[in-house]
């Protein structure tokens, strides 16, 4: 049991981001002469729904800053949860962090559309900022195995997220991580929504955002656990004592959000004979 274990979950990231508008670039890319960054914020949407008619104010992943990396280290019979960087860092230093941790271990990124989003904006924000990822770009040139298995294939599990495989890799079938977390009986979101970061963060909440990307985190986290389990990785037993292994370690934690998330997490997940 604890082999089996120990083989799947050896050096996995569970990993999930929060961005907010990129105001300074939206002035240099637009040309927007406004010093209220709440009012830039609103041109880049609005830009946005223009160009989209009026379908969506999302940006596009190269005008999203990020404030926060949050990810779920296991280690076999390990596992640690935290965000990366101090609350006071810039982003090139939590998107430094990140890279670091990857071309230090190698783990395997586990997201939650991931590789259509997370992903990408990590990639353009090291570009920005030239933070080298060199283990992360590796395609086999220096090491041989990174051939058939590397971080940017969309077919590969160096990366796997969890949404593009569920939905066959068709847009027409995508889940929101808020909509499986609630259908398998997960706590899901708690403490806003990814609409509403701006705000908290523009009022200096920049805790309550690390907070509420560790509690997406910890979904993911669980989702994946059920993947592997739908997929002969993990017996029911080993499920069960992935899921307790996670709650263990996070009892010993008291932070409020921690508390929160483990108060609605039921103890029994259904689980066919």
């Amino acid at each position: 049991m604890a082999e089996e274990i120990n083989t799947i979950l050896q050096n996995i990231l569970v990993f999930d981001i929060e961005t907010i508008p990129d105001i300074s670039g939206g002035r240099r890319l637009h040309g927007i002469d406004l010093a209220d960054d709440a009012g830039v914020a609103e041109l880049l949407q609005h830009q946005r729904r223009i160009e989209t008619q009026g379908a969506s104010e999302f940006l596009r992943p190269y005008l999203h800053q990020v404030v926060a990396i949050s990810a779920l280290w296991w280690q076999g019979d390990q596992v640690k949860l935290s965000s990366f960087g101090a609350i006071e860092d810039p982003e090139a230093t939590l998107v430094h962090a990140f890279f670091q941790m990857i071309q230090r271990h190698a783990p395997q990124l586990v997201s939650w559309n991931g590789a259509a989003f997370d992903l990408p904006v990590l990639h353009y924000r090291a570009f920005l900022h030239g933070i080298p990822a060199t283990r992360y770009w590796e395609q086999g040139q220096n090491e041989p195995n990174y051939r058939w298995n590397n971080y940017t294939s969309r077919y590969h599990e160096r990366h796997l997220d969890l949404m593009d495989v569920l939905s066959a890799y068709q847009a027409r079938n995508v889940a929101r991580l808020q909509d499986m977390a609630l259908l398998l009986g997960l706590p899901g979101k708690l403490g806003m929504s990814g609409a509403e970061v701006l705000n908290h963060y523009q009022q200096g909440e920049k805790q309550a955002i690390r907070q509420y990307c560790e509690v997406d985190v910890l979904n993911t986290a669980l989702l994946h656990l059920r993947f592997e389990l739908t997929r002969g990785h993990l017996d029911k037993l080993a499920y069960e004592t992935c899921q307790n292994q996670l709650r263990s370690y996070l009892q010993g934690r008291d932070e409020a959000h921690i508390r929160e998330f483990l108060d609605l997490w039921p103890e029994n997940l259904h689980v066919a004979s």
